[in-house]
This record gives C-alpha cells, sequence and structure tokens, in this order.
C-alpha cells in the first residue's frame, strides 16, 4: 500500500501550561473530566504482539488461535467477545516516527537524524507501513500532513528541516525540566489526539532518551498536586487505548546513557489505582510505552530499534473484551494477555481505567 507524501511539513500548535515548578501539566490533562463509559467505550480492544523466549521474531499470526488466548482482568477470567490474527498483508497500522529535538543532547541530534534517514532509505526506501516523520522542537510540533510508504522521499523532506536552537537547555535546572515534561507530555497528547481521527491502528516511534520524570527525594507532591496528576495517568492512559495508539520509547544513546538513568524509569511501571500512590515519574517517556503495550528499548543502532518496532506490525492479535463495570469512576483495572503456548508470552496494554 502507497500513501502519498504531500510536503512541506504542517506545523501543530502545542498548548503549555503555567504553574510552580511542580504544577507539571496537571491543569492541562485534567481539563478533560472523566466520564462514564459509554457502550462502546465498555469494549475494550488489545493490540497483541506474542513473544517467543530466546527468539529475535515474535509468532506469526498464522501460528495462534483464539483458544490458545486468555484475558485476565483483575486476575478474574473474561470472555474474549472478537478475535482476529493480523498478518502482513492484513496490516493497516501506521506509524508515526518522532525526532525528539527536545530532550536530545544537540550533539547527538545530527546523528540521529542521520540514523533516521539511513533507516528510511534502506531497502530502496520502501517502507513495510505508511509513515510520516514528526520533529518535537521548543516551538512545537511539526508533522507531516500525510503518510507515505515512499522512505526516500520522506527522508529527502526531513533532510530540508532545519531544526533550530533550543531556547530550553538542560543548564536550566528544574524550571527547565518541567517545560521539557510538558512540552514531551502535551506533545504526545497532541499527537495522539490527531490519529484517533483517523480510524485503525497508530504506532508512535518515539526517538528520545526519555523527557524529565520530575521524581526523587527532594520533589514532594501535595494532595492537590497529586489529585491532578492522577486524572492526567487516567486521561493519558485512556486516550492512547481508545485512539488506538501503542507508543514506542527508542533511547538513541545506547552504552552512552548511565544504567541508573537507563532503568529508572521501571520503578514506575506498576498501574496507579489512586492519587496517593501517583508520581511524576508514572507519566515518563518509557512509562507509557510499556503500559500502551509498545517497548523501552536503548541502543546506539537507532536503525536497529525502528526495524525492530516495525516487525511488531508484521504479526499481532487484535483481541477484543468488555469492561468490568464499577462503582467508583477511574478505578484500575489491570489486564494480563496468557498464550497457552510454551515459550510464548504475550505484550500489550498493561490496564484500563473503568467507569460506572
Amino acid at each position: 500500500m502507497h500513501v502519498s507524501v504531500r510536503l512541506p511539513l504542517i506545523a501543530l500548535a502545542i498548548l503549555l501550561t503555567a504553574g510552580s515548578p511542580l504544577g507539571l501539566v496537571a491543569q492541562g490533562l485534567a481539563s478533560e473530566a472523566s466520564r462514564p463509559a459509554s457502550e462502546a467505550n465498555r469494549k475494550i480492544t488489545l493490540d497483541v504482539v506474542v513473544d517467543i523466549k530466546n527468539a529475535k521474531h515474535p509468532a506469526t499470526a498464522a501460528d495462534l488461535r483464539q483458544e490458545d488466548f486468555s484475558i485476565l482482568d483483575n486476575k478474574v477470567p473474561r470472555p474474549i467477545t472478537s478475535f482476529r490474527a493480523v498478518t502482513p498483508g492484513q496490516s493497516t497500522a501506521r506509524v508515526a516516527l518522532l525526532i525528539d529535538a527536545v530532550n536530545i543532547r544537540l550533539q547527538g541530534l545530527e546523528y540521529v537524524r542521520n540514523q533516521v534517514s539511513a533507516f528510511l532509505r534502506a531497502n530502496g526506501g520502501r517502507l513495510t507501513h505508511p509513515t510520516a516523520v514528526a520533529i518535537l522542537t521548543d516551538q512545537g510540533l511539526k508533522m507531516e500532513d500525510s503518510f507515505s510508504s515512499d522512505g526516500n522521499a520522506i527522508s529527502e523532506s526531513l533532510d530540508k528541516q532545519v531544526i533550530g536552537m533550543r531556547t530550553i537547555t538542560r543548564s536550566a535546572g528544574i524550571y527547565g525540566a518541567e517545560d521539557r515534561f510538558s512540552i514531551s507530555l502535551n506533545a504526545l497528547r497532541l499527537l495522539a489526539g490527531q490519529q484517533g481521527k483517523t480510524p485503525g491502528r497508530t504506532v508512535i516511534l518515539w526517538v528520545s532518551p526519555g523527557w524529565p520524570l520530575l521524581s526523587g527525594p527532594e520533589i514532594n507532591l501535595d494532595s492537590r498536586q497529586q489529585r491532578e496528576l492522577f486524572s492526567d495517568v487516567v486521561n493519558m492512559s485512556t486516550e492512547l487505548r481508545e485512539t488506538g495508539v501503542t507508543l514506542y520509547a527508542i533511547d538513541p544513546i545506547g552504552a552512552n546513557e548511565s544504567l541508573e538513568r537507563t532503568f529508572y524509569y521501571e520503578s514506575f511501571l506498576k498501574g496507579i489505582a489512586k492519587p496517593s500512590q501517583v508520581d511524576a515519574g508514572d507519566l515518563g517517556l518509557q512509562v507509557l510505552a510499556s503500559q500502551s503495550g509498545g517497548i523501552a528499548m536503548n541502543s546506539n543502532d537507532t536503525g536497529a530499534l525502528l526495524q525492530r518496532s516495525y516487525a511488531d506490525l508484521d504479526n499481532y492479535y487484535e483481541i477484543t473484551f468488555d469492561a468490568v463495570p464499577t462503582e467508583t469512576r477511574d478505578t484500575y483495572r489491570h489486564v494480563e494477555v496468557k498464550v497457552d503456548k510454551p515459550g510464548m508470552i504475550a505484550r500489550t496494554r498493561d490496564g484500563y481505567y473503568a467507569q460506572p
């Protein structure tokens, strides 16, 4: 399938929020109050990738059937209401490939651009899935206004883009970190909302070492900030799920990244059930990627990470089940998908927030 690409890039506005150093983006995301789920929203759709232990490639969609899968909702089995195995010829998934110039150090930005361009031009420039490139800077988010399978054309467009000097620097302290956090999170929300206007699945490949987690022993949240952040977590989780977006965090720093920074996000992977548990790190790039069913990856070989991400779109399973109605709104439900085959592990969204 080939989709033409139109040039030049169009700019998408990002609304930034104001507040104290710990105000974060709570006011921006929390503005959309949680509402009771409609009948349509009670249907939970999972895009499930099956990984094989000690194997480089996922299982092909022809390998498994509905009876090989089971769904646990808070450890309680739930019936599967629909099932579809997606093969390469059937996949209509599209890719938004984002270069994060807000959080990548300037000295590494050109390297990342070259790596992305080389990936786009590989295999004669023939991409397996329609792709649009986005660039995030201090000034906002720029993204191609259509998707294309012509990697050469996309690369040529990328080469013409001039990424200006940023006004937010890493030396700006907590204030600079908060600004980068706000820009990054609002850009994800905007991008997911834009893709949600088109039916089907979208995968966002966010090339970045991650945005500031704004968490640690010197950062304390009061009860109001916790409530607002919890609302942010609920809204972001729900929006990614309802728009059919899977997020991948592709860290291009690789071996140059400290191990502490690389894996610090793992302490925030558990789903948040109530405001008192929330922390700003729960909205980290790698955290949201892992919870959406994507992967947080780290390597100097950005092209290899992109190739690994595209491979997930060749074979996956679309499985639905009905959400459990709850007495209170925004009740977190942990989801597990099991595969009744030795050595096979299912990867998908790790939960949802149920409504009355």
